[in-house]
């Protein structure tokens, strides 16, 4: 999923013809791509999708440690095949999203387990990522992002390295722009 439309791009780039929409998409692709790569993160999960968890591998006590960011549980199911409720657990961290873990609370019964293997014990379905819909720094960095590989496209295919010309100037190859590149490197998930 881009983070920003097509219609914005087109609207953006003053284009009113669709001719060209399959290389806009192609450009937005790409700049969500980069963006998540610079980042660290997905920025917007337009569904809930579930991911597996290790009982064992996993879990560290009563914690349950996610290999993604998630914007919102819609639930969990342990290892055993039963539900566990919002209110056996809380968020890790704690009063902000996204989460990156669940705590059992100390007042619930519950415990991480399994009943005939701890591979893939454990079902979390939710939205996995940073936020359900991207924030609007991200859409313009995607949209500036997308336009700069759409305009880049009339560039001469040996700008890739630096060249010299005839009168002895030298020509480096074009970069991300700086007021996409910067607020990126803001936004990059820090991971241990």
């Amino acid at each position: 999923m881009a983070y920003e439309t097509l219609a914005n791009l087109r609207r953006w780039l003053n284009i009113t013809s669709s001719s060209d929409d399959d290389i806009l998409q192609a450009a937005l692709d790409d700049a969500t791509a980069h963006i998540e790569r610079e980042t660290l993160r997905v920025w917007a999960a337009i569904a809930d999708t579930t991911r597996r968890f290790d009982a064992v591998v996993d879990v560290r006590g009563r914690t349950l440690v996610f290999d993604a960011e998630i914007a919102s549980i819609t639930s969990i199911t342990n290892g055993n095949g039963a539900s566990v409720a919002a209110s056996q657990y809380v968020t890790e961290p704690r009063n902000a999203s996204p989460a990156t873990a669940v705590t059992l609370k100390l007042n619930s019964t519950t415990e991480w387990t399994w009943s005939t293997s701890p591979e893939d014990a454990i079902a979390v379905t939710g939205r996995w990522a940073a936020t359900i819909t991207p924030p609007d720094d991200i859409v313009r960095a995607c949209r500036r992002l997308a336009a700069w590989y759409y305009l880049q496209r009339r560039n001469p295919d040996d700008l890739d390295r630096p060249i010299v010309t005839a009168d002895g100037m030298t020509l480096t190859p074009s970069r991300v722009p700086s007021d996409v590149a910067g607020p990126l490197r803001s936004r990059r998930r820090i991971t241990l």
